[in-house]
Protein backbone atom coordinates (compact mmCIF):
# COMPACT_ATOMS: atom_id res chain seq x y z
CA UNK A 1 0.00 0.00 0.00
CA UNK A 2 1.30 3.67 -0.54
CA UNK A 3 0.13 6.69 1.05
CA UNK A 4 0.25 10.26 0.29
CA UNK A 5 -1.08 13.70 1.28
CA UNK A 6 -2.33 16.45 -0.91
CA UNK A 7 -3.11 19.88 0.59
CA UNK A 8 -6.05 21.40 -0.68
CA UNK A 9 -6.61 25.21 -0.91
CA UNK A 10 -10.30 25.61 -0.37
CA UNK A 11 -13.38 24.99 1.26
CA UNK A 12 -14.34 22.59 -1.77
CA UNK A 13 -12.28 21.44 -4.39
CA UNK A 14 -11.72 18.45 -6.95
CA UNK A 15 -7.64 17.59 -7.27
CA UNK A 16 -7.38 15.61 -10.63
CA UNK A 17 -4.91 12.71 -8.86
CA UNK A 18 -4.15 10.66 -11.82
CA UNK A 19 -0.88 11.41 -12.80
CA UNK A 20 0.15 10.83 -8.98
CA UNK A 21 -2.02 7.31 -9.39
CA UNK A 22 -0.13 6.45 -12.73
CA UNK A 23 3.37 7.28 -11.74
CA UNK A 24 2.74 5.12 -8.89
CA UNK A 25 1.35 2.35 -10.84
CA UNK A 26 4.19 2.67 -13.29
CA UNK A 27 6.73 2.36 -9.93
CA UNK A 28 5.06 -0.89 -8.92
CA UNK A 29 5.50 -2.81 -12.00
CA UNK A 30 1.82 -4.19 -11.90
CA UNK A 31 0.81 -4.67 -15.38
CA UNK A 32 -2.33 -6.60 -15.17
CA UNK A 33 -5.02 -5.97 -12.17
CA UNK A 34 -7.24 -3.69 -9.69
CA UNK A 35 -6.17 -0.48 -8.34
CA UNK A 36 -8.09 0.43 -5.18
CA UNK A 37 -7.83 4.58 -4.26
CA UNK A 38 -9.12 4.93 -0.84
CA UNK A 39 -9.65 8.18 1.13
CA UNK A 40 -9.69 7.94 5.21
CA UNK A 41 -11.47 11.27 6.21
CA UNK A 42 -15.08 11.12 6.91
CA UNK A 43 -15.48 15.35 5.04
CA UNK A 44 -13.30 14.14 1.51
CA UNK A 45 -14.23 11.66 -0.93
CA UNK A 46 -13.00 10.00 -4.54
CA UNK A 47 -14.54 10.05 -7.63
CA UNK A 48 -13.61 9.47 -11.59
CA UNK A 49 -15.19 12.39 -13.50
CA UNK A 50 -14.33 14.29 -16.57
CA UNK A 51 -10.60 15.94 -16.70
CA UNK A 52 -11.00 17.69 -20.19
CA UNK A 53 -13.07 20.96 -19.36
CA UNK A 54 -12.49 22.34 -15.80
CA UNK A 55 -16.14 23.92 -15.48
CA UNK A 56 -17.18 19.96 -15.01
CA UNK A 57 -15.74 19.59 -11.54
CA UNK A 58 -16.56 23.18 -10.43
CA UNK A 59 -20.32 22.42 -11.77
CA UNK A 60 -20.32 19.20 -9.89
CA UNK A 61 -19.22 21.35 -6.41
CA UNK A 62 -21.84 23.82 -7.31
CA UNK A 63 -25.02 21.51 -7.67
CA UNK A 64 -24.00 19.33 -4.23
CA UNK A 65 -23.55 22.82 -2.46
CA UNK A 66 -27.46 23.39 -4.13
CA UNK A 67 -28.56 20.18 -2.95
CA UNK A 68 -26.59 19.82 0.24
CA UNK A 69 -25.99 23.81 1.41
CA UNK A 70 -23.86 24.54 4.23
CA UNK A 71 -26.32 25.75 6.84
CA UNK A 72 -29.52 23.93 6.89
CA UNK A 73 -30.07 23.74 11.06
CA UNK A 74 -28.13 20.55 10.93
CA UNK A 75 -27.74 18.59 14.49
CA UNK A 76 -23.75 18.17 14.03
CA UNK A 77 -21.90 20.96 16.27
CA UNK A 78 -18.80 21.29 14.43
CA UNK A 79 -20.58 23.37 11.50
CA UNK A 80 -19.47 20.72 9.09
CA UNK A 81 -22.26 18.27 7.97
CA UNK A 82 -22.70 19.89 4.62
CA UNK A 83 -19.02 17.70 3.82
CA UNK A 84 -20.08 14.69 5.85
CA UNK A 85 -23.19 14.44 3.90
CA UNK A 86 -20.97 14.98 0.35
CA UNK A 87 -18.41 12.44 1.28
CA UNK A 88 -21.04 10.14 1.64
CA UNK A 89 -22.77 10.39 -1.60
CA UNK A 90 -19.95 11.04 -3.55
CA UNK A 91 -18.22 7.89 -1.75
CA UNK A 92 -14.33 6.99 -0.10
CA UNK A 93 -13.07 4.71 -2.60
CA UNK A 94 -12.62 4.08 -6.32
CA UNK A 95 -11.25 0.83 -7.65
CA UNK A 96 -9.74 1.19 -11.44
CA UNK A 97 -9.32 -2.01 -13.94
CA UNK A 98 -5.28 -2.04 -14.81
CA UNK A 99 -4.29 -3.30 -18.41
CA UNK A 100 -1.15 -3.55 -19.80
CA UNK A 101 0.62 -1.31 -17.36
CA UNK A 102 -1.67 1.74 -17.27
CA UNK A 103 -5.20 2.23 -15.73
CA UNK A 104 -8.63 1.61 -17.46
CA UNK A 105 -10.16 5.06 -18.13
CA UNK A 106 -12.42 6.74 -20.70
CA UNK A 107 -10.89 9.39 -22.98
CA UNK A 108 -11.74 12.02 -20.80
CA UNK A 109 -12.20 10.81 -17.53
CA UNK A 110 -9.66 11.38 -14.86
CA UNK A 111 -9.54 10.75 -10.79
CA UNK A 112 -10.34 13.52 -8.45
CA UNK A 113 -9.58 13.64 -4.76
CA UNK A 114 -12.65 15.78 -3.81
CA UNK A 115 -11.74 18.43 -0.72
CA UNK A 116 -15.85 19.40 1.49
CA UNK A 117 -14.07 20.53 4.50
CA UNK A 118 -10.94 22.43 3.95
CA UNK A 119 -7.97 23.78 3.32
CA UNK A 120 -6.46 20.80 4.96
CA UNK A 121 -3.63 18.49 4.57
CA UNK A 122 -5.54 14.87 3.45
CA UNK A 123 -4.57 11.98 2.74
CA UNK A 124 -5.56 9.05 0.24
CA UNK A 125 -4.13 5.51 0.04
CA UNK A 126 -3.46 3.70 -2.96
CA UNK A 127 -3.44 -0.47 -3.06
CA UNK A 128 -2.79 -2.50 -6.51
CA UNK A 129 -3.84 -5.63 -6.48
CA UNK A 130 -2.09 -7.54 -9.60
CA UNK A 131 -3.84 -10.38 -11.54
Amino acid sequence: MKQFTIKTNARSEMIDITGRIRSTLAESGIRNGLCCVFVPHTTAAVTINENADPSVPRDILKELDKAIPWNDNYSHTEGNSAAHIKSSLVGASETVIVKNGDLVLGTWQAVFFCEFDGPRTRRFLLKFLSE
